[in-house]
């Protein structure tokens, strides 16, 4: 039933929200001259995925967990676009390739060794990695890896359709600042 959901929601997302990935894409290229960011992350199962956002920080910027990386390393249309979560939209293309669900634990890059650690010990690897969860909108980030799964792995237990409406809706609207940068 999800996965349904998550397919028609992003797949009308992106259906609705062109223009301004188009709009976000030519003023990326005049901020950073190359606006889409692409990153391997650990996906279902542990399996290897490749995932897109608009980028917020310069292209010289070392690829690390946006905790680890320089607040100077961000760019201003970057500041806005992950104020506004709107670097996230890209994320949709993973939704609809079936990588990605639009709630579920954020993935993580391989070499999160401690966080891969924990979150294989409960099982966080067994659904799809999402663009929000409930980490995300409580503000916890990948810099405490135990509290982190132990955050998706109730989330996973928890999830329902209501839930899975609540953390969209609170994202939306604000809740949370997912994996700030230091």
């Amino acid at each position: 039933m999800i996965r349904v959901l998550d397919f028609f929601a992003a797949f009308f997302g992106l259906l609705f929200l062109w223009p301004v990935l188009l709009v976000v894409t030519i003023i990326g290229m005049f901020d950073t001259g190359s606006p889409i960011f692409i990153q391997t992350r650990v996906g279902k199962n542990k399996k290897t995925f490749k995932l897109i956002k608009f980028r917020t920080m310069s292209v010289d910027t070392k690829s690390v967990a946006s905790h680890l990386a320089s607040n100077a390393s961000i760019t201003k249309m970057g500041n806005f676009l992950r104020k506004t979560k709107i670097d996230e939209l890209p994320q949709l293309i993973n939704v609809v390739k079936g990588e990605m669900s639009l709630v579920g634990p954020r993935p993580n890059l391989f070499n999160q060794e401690e966080l891969i650690k924990e979150r294989d010990a409960l099982g966080v690897y067994d659904v799809l990695p999402g663009v929000t969860g409930l980490a995300q909108v409580q503000n916890i980030d990948m810099s405490t890896p135990k509290l982190l799964a132990e955050t998706d792995k109730q989330m996973i237990d928890t999830l329902n359709i209501k839930n899975y409406f609540k953390y969209i809706l609170m994202t939306v609207t604000g809740s949370g600042s997912g994996d700030a940068v230091k």
